[in-house]
């Protein structure tokens, strides 16, 4: 048996009165999904064990089979690994956004989704000027960088730029212990980068490099997965799992899916479960653009979502797993904690009686919420 885990991050939401009540995913036009749910399993998952923050590195932690509260130590060592960055004793791994910030206030904590080339020369001048032997700035994709620090900051306490948008900046500068320094570096970007589009950075989500088991002694099973997001990419590498290398993979809704539902298909070749990670939905949430976020939707179920059940229903031997990491509501434009929906699929599955996917649909016929990292032995592989 072979097994495909998609994720359409930050596809779940709340009720839009523009919608009439309904959510987008409710609205979006979804048939493959919509074909999953009559067909296979479905149900509820806490992505996010009570008591953490809704971030995707923890959400997706979960779907891929481990238990945040125990293995989470922060989404930039996750990062680092990505990039290729082996933290040291001591050292502290930062995620550093580049941002746009207007009369003192988040107003795009993607820089205008920057292209990734414009934003290597900037990161590398950043380093250049306001880096030393103990602070080092590492470029990544898009508006998503790395700084890694010797000077600690490991205890300061840290706000994510994409939970503040619109809002008064002062009030979420780093704070506490070992923050001092993070304020400094901040300040001075925007000094160095005044009059830019992208005109200053943003350091949240430290950390230093988690102790995991590898994913294959944990699960008996070789994994690989599919994303832009170096954080995934990271913690695939901490796993022990391939990273599949797509091209025209850019995080946004002019990502090559395409290209990840083909290259998903063909690593089943020599892995026993793939995970594809979409963040489009997710990036349209951030904007509270309700209409970008159903496109992102309907993108997902169509070219990825379709793309595989294509296939899976010509070979039989291979099992989908379909789910959000989180909900990234409109109305808030951030992430929150509550259960998602998930849906599967495939030989041995027994169907239910959901008829459609969505939020409403499922909740109405869930029995009980599942711990997501106990998805994959209970539900999928077993």
């Amino acid at each position: 048996m072979k097994y495909i885990v998609l994720i359409g991050d930050g596809m779940a939401d709340w009720p839009l009165r523009e919608l009439d009540g309904q959510t987008p995913l409710q609205v979006a036009k979804t048939p493959n999904m919509d074909f999953l749910a009559k067909y296979g399993a479905t149900g509820l998952a806490r992505t996010v064990p009570k008591g953490m923050n809704p971030g995707s590195d923890i959400a997706n932690m979960s779907i891929i089979g481990f238990d945040p509260k125990k293995y989470y130590s922060g989404r930039g060592p996750l990062e680092a690994a990505s990039l290729g960055v082996n933290l040291k004793s001591g050292e502290v791994a930062f995620r550093c956004n580049l941002v746009t910030i207007k009369n003192d206030c988040m107003h795009d904590f993607t820089a205008g989704h920057i292209s990734t080339s414009e934003a290597k020369k900037i990161i590398k001048t950043i380093n250049k000027k306001i880096g030393s032997s103990d602070i080092i700035f590492y470029p990544g994709l898009s508006y998503r960088h790395l700084m890694v620090s010797k000077c600690g900051g490991a205890s300061a306490r840290c706000t994510p730029p994409h939970d503040i948008t619109g809002k008064n900046i002062k009030k979420y500068l780093p704070k506490g212990k070992e923050s001092d320094f993070l304020r400094d570096l901040m300040f001075k970007s925007s000094e160095l980068l005044n009059g830019k589009k992208e005109n200053m950075i943003w350091l949240w989500g430290q950390g230093k490099t988690p102790k995991m088991p590898l994913f294959e002694q944990q699960f008996g099973k070789r994994g690989a997965i599919i994303t832009a997001v170096d954080l995934l990419k990271g913690m695939a590498i901490i796993l022990g799992m391939s990273v599949v290398k797509v091209p025209g993979v850019t995080g946004f809704v002019d990502t090559n899916y395409k290209g990840k539902a083909d290259y998903a298909i063909r690593a089943l070749k020599n892995h026993d479960i793939v995970f594809v990670h979409v963040e489009a939905p997710d990036e349209a949430g951030h904007m509270g653009d309700t209409k970008l976020k159903i496109k992102a939707i309907e993108d997902f179920d169509k070219k990825i979502v379709g793309a595989v059940l294509k296939s899976a229903r010509a070979r039989k031997d291979l099992r989908i797993l379909v789910m959000p990491d989180h909900p990234t509501p409109i109305k808030t434009k951030t992430h929150t904690a509550e259960p998602v929906p998930f849906v599967v699929w495939g030989p041995g599955i027994i169907s239910d009686s959901v008829n459609s996917y969505n939020e409403k649909e499922i909740a109405k016929f869930a029995q009980k919420t599942i711990p997501a990292d106990f998805l994959l032995k209970r539900v999928l592989l077993r």
